[in-house]
């Protein structure tokens, strides 16, 4: 097994990715994004953060989360957000993915891939280029021919603040980014 770490730094400003288990298309059914989107708003809330961009393709999300100053505690959100979709989606009868015996004796249900990545943002080069991979991300698997054609994605918003012009990503293509290859 690795010895994975997480790198956790007060007020930091994180990307991440988080995957449905076995990559099932979760997200292609409409009570699920609402199911999640009122479980994000609900976070936000719980335990104040700034989501800066978010990108919900069927079957994983990236986002960019601003922590508050003193505050490093973004496992403590992914693990609530996480468990309070997948008790809401599945007391709407919303389906799992099979269970193996070490999950079931695990208590863990089919919906998530137990881990997620995370990267904490250096700079602001940084930043912008996981903003734009993010929202190149739907174009990149296929779903549409431009970032403005995914309704599920805060390009619409970085677009009306003047980031993007309409267009973007019909000819640019951003960089890939280290650890995404296997998405």
């Amino acid at each position: 097994m690795s010895d994975y770490r997480r790198y956790f730094v007060r007020g930091g400003t994180y990307f991440f990715t988080v995957v449905t288990e076995r990559r099932a298309s979760l997200f292609a059914d409409e009570k699920a994004r609402e199911i999640l989107g009122n479980v994000l708003r609900e976070s936000v809330i719980w335990r104040p953060f700034k989501v800066l961009a978010i990108v919900l393709l069927p079957d994983h999300l990236h986002a960019i989360w601003q922590l508050p100053a003193g505050d490093d505690k973004y496992d403590i959100r992914w693990n609530w957000i996480k468990r309070q979709f997948t008790m809401r989606w599945l007391r709407t009868g919303g389906r799992e993915q099979r269970r193996r015996r070490s999950r079931i004796r695990e208590r863990r249900r089919g919906i998530w891939q137990r881990r997620y990545w995370e990267h904490l943002i250096d700079d602001e080069y940084d930043l912008e280029n996981h903003v734009d991979y993010m929202h190149y991300n739907p174009v990149k698997h296929g779903y549409v021919k431009r970032p403005r054609d995914w309704p599920e994605s805060s390009f619409h918003r970085w677009s009306m603040l003047g980031h993007y012009d309409l267009d973007w990503g019909r000819s640019y293509i951003p960089v890939e980014l280290p650890g995404n290859a296997g998405e």
